[in-house]
């Protein structure tokens, strides 16, 4: 590709105790893609990612963001350069409105004395936000933005924590599994959420095990295997069939040149 990766990995290495769960793994993500990460279990996929997004920290390795290097302490840390991720159990707070946990951990404090002294929440601004980041994603099927999340469908649920990804996202959104639990109808929402925060020009990241969304919605597909990058085919070149024989090493894997 002729244009710059925006995220990129380099000779990373995870061991615990003597499992190595990424053994010189690489990683490229190029602006505005939905990149697709797959692997067998055991792959080291999941370390791949957590180390992206600073849930772990690896060894030894190198991880740029926009060109510089980058080490992240914690998600936290991450998350302030830009690096937003969707986990599989979605991490709300079920028993808080919506609009409390699309600014779970960031709230807005009220201006002047009110938020810098007595520390209280600008409420109205927060619903406001949280309400036009709904809307922008078609999600107004929700019809009060305080209601609990535990009132929600898996569906919605989904929607609220991509929303959430979308809003505070600057850079890169990673999604885990994202329509693991979800029925037919509820997955293909999130999937055109997905290409609705793509074409918004963010770059996403899909850890999936489902074929038939990956080649849907990917760009490119990574396949990871045995702690390292094996390769990156395009959805258009290569049919679920081929992805599932090179993820389980039932086929040698293309050219190395595939993964640039």
């Amino acid at each position: 590709m002729a244009q710059e990766a925006l995220l990129t990995a380099r000779g990373l290495i995870k061991r615990y105790g003597r499992v190595t769960a990424l053994d010189n793994a690489d990683f490229d993500l190029y602006p505005g893609e939905i990149l697709a990460v797959i692997g067998d279990n055991g792959a080291g996929k999941s370390s791949l990612i957590k180390a992206i997004s600073g849930a772990v920290r690896p060894d030894e390795g190198e991880i740029r963001l926009e060109g510089k290097p980058v080490h992240f302490s914690s998600p936290m840390e991450a998350r302030d350069a830009g690096i937003e991720t969707v986990y599989q159990n979605l991490a709300l707070s079920p028993a808080l409105s919506i609009a409390d946990n699309m600014f779970l951990g960031r709230e807005i404090r009220r201006p002047g004395p009110l938020g810098s002294v007595f520390r209280m929440l600008d409420h109205k601004r927060m619903e406001k936000i949280a309400r036009d980041k709904l809307t922008e994603l078609g999600l107004m099927t929700i019809q009060n933005i305080n209601q609990a999340v535990e009132t929600l469908s898996g569906g919605q649920r989904q929607g609220v924590a991509v929303a959430r990804a979308a809003a505070f996202g600057s850079k890169v959104v990673i999604m885990d599994e994202p329509t693991a639990a979800l029925g037919v109808k509820e997955s293909r929402r999130v999937l055109e959420l997905i290409l609705e925060v793509r074409s918004r020009g963010l770059p996403i990241v899909l850890i999936s095990h489902n074929m038939p969304h990956v080649f849907e919605v990917a760009d490119r597909i990574h396949i990871h295997r045995l702690g390292r990058r094996l390769c990156v085919i395009k959805p258009g070149d290569y049919s679920m069939a081929d992805a599932v024989a090179f993820m389980t090493g039932a086929r040698p894997a293309p050219d190395a040149e595939m993964a640039a």
